[in-house]
């Protein structure tokens, strides 16, 4: 979509992807190898009771999710500023998370393109807010 096919409280829903240990754990032991994410034994002694999903890796998928919609198509040019994020509750193995995305704010940068920001919600299968944050984005006009 091209900039000007944007408008404020345009919103978007993705489909879903179930997170498996098998996932968590891979990502973690490349991106984010702490024990919460690896160490099933002392992870379950936590305050999570038991491995989660990190918040980089739920905050990737979601983007994933989002980028996955087709909405910026080939006119996307650049992301420009993540901002407020937020891991509001743990992801555990097996949650299944989908995003839901709202146009919250527009700014034409020149005739040729703009910056749209989005608000990323990321729920779980209990609908369940996991993730909140905003991402700008520079699309052609």
């Amino acid at each position: 979509m091209r900039f000007s096919e944007f408008y404020i409280g345009q919103v978007f829903h993705t489909k879903s992807m179930r997170l498996t240990k098998e996932d968590i754990t891979r990502f973690a032991s490349e991106f984010d190898p702490q024990y919460m994410h690896l160490d099933e034994e002392k992870a379950g002694q936590g305050r999570f009771n038991g491995i989660i999903a990190s918040g980089i890796q739920t905050l990737a998928v979601s983007f994933k999710l989002w980028i996955e919609t087709g909405s910026y198509g080939n006119d996307v040019i650049a992301g420009t500023a993540m901002n407020n994020i937020k891991f509001v509750k743990p992801v555990y193995p097996d949650n299944e998370i989908h995003t839901i995305v709202e146009v919250t704010a527009l700014k034409e940068k020149q005739s040729e393109s703009g910056i749209v920001t989005v608000l990323l919600s990321t729920f779980n299968d209990k609908d369940e807010k996991v993730f909140e944050g905003e991402l700008s984005v520079l699309v052609k006009n």
